[in-house]
């Protein structure tokens, strides 16, 4: 299946201000399901945007919001040394409260649009974007959730306080997690207690793990594993397949 789309960018209305956002949906008049794609510490990069593309010629509204809008509007790094410093520093000042209100923002704005199924949505999230898809799977609307080598899920939450980990148990849709065994940022021992959380929550979950590192979904990233990429990318649809 590979659809004629249309991108654009939007303003996402929020509580208290408005973030940029990146969109793709079939050109074809029509209501499809709705899909958040979460950015790494890198901002709505060319990776993310192809992401969203991809997910349009599979029949699904897709949008990508500036996650860094507070600290960083319009930021868009590469996979160099020196923006990775630079986007972990604004990974460092958001929150977990703010990150679920503007993802409850873009939800809403989603159900406004015409061309959206959005009483239930999917996520997508890399990198920091898996852990805070992780977070955000405890939002009753999000009903499918891909978590891609979502660091630090076992040790901590955005702006302080008790592990994201620990609201695996308010989880209402189905998780799948993706991690390469030989990430350096994510140790084994962690991606055990992920799993070991999300089977203690429900059987609908599951942890897909592959002989790759850190990235290994980017093909602009030199851990791309495109035999993993492929792979994780099936699973993916036939999550969203089957629940959205």
């Amino acid at each position: 299946m590979s659809t004629a789309i249309a991108t654009e960018w939007v303003k996402v209305p929020a509580p208290d201000l408005e973030i940029d956002a990146y969109v793709a949906a079939p050109s074809e008049p029509g209501r499809y399901p709705a899909v958040v794609v979460i950015q790494e510490i890198f901002g709505i990069n060319s990776h993310i945007r192809s992401v969203v593309e991809r997910l349009a010629r599979q029949g699904f509204v897709a949008i990508a919001p500036a996650i860094y809008q507070r600290t960083a509007p319009g930021i868009e790094l590469n996979y160099t040394v020196e923006d990775m410093a630079i986007g972990s520093r604004h990974k460092e000042l958001t929150t977990a409260p703010q990150l679920l209100s503007d993802l409850e923002a873009v939800i809403a704005y989603l159900r406004s649009r015409p061309d959206a199924k959005a009483d239930a949505v999917g996520t997508i999230g890399f990198c920091f974007g898996g852990h805070v898809v992780y977070l955000a799977a405890t939002l009753p609307a999000v009903q499918a959730t891909a978590a891609f080598y979502g660091a630090g899920i076992a040790t901590f939450t955005p702006g302080g306080g008790e592990p994201t980990i620990s609201r695996t148990p308010a989880i209402g849709g189905t998780v799948y997690a993706f991690y390469g065994t030989t990430d350096p940022l994510i140790p084994i021992e962690e991606i055990d207690q992920v799993e070991a959380a999300l089977t203690a929550a429900s059987d609908r979950h599951r942890v897909f793990r592959y002989a790759a590192g850190h990235g290994f979904f980017c093909d602009q990233r030199s851990d791309y594993v495109p035999a993993a990429a492929a792979d994780a990318w099936d699973k993916v649809l036939e999550l969203y397949h089957s629940t959205l």
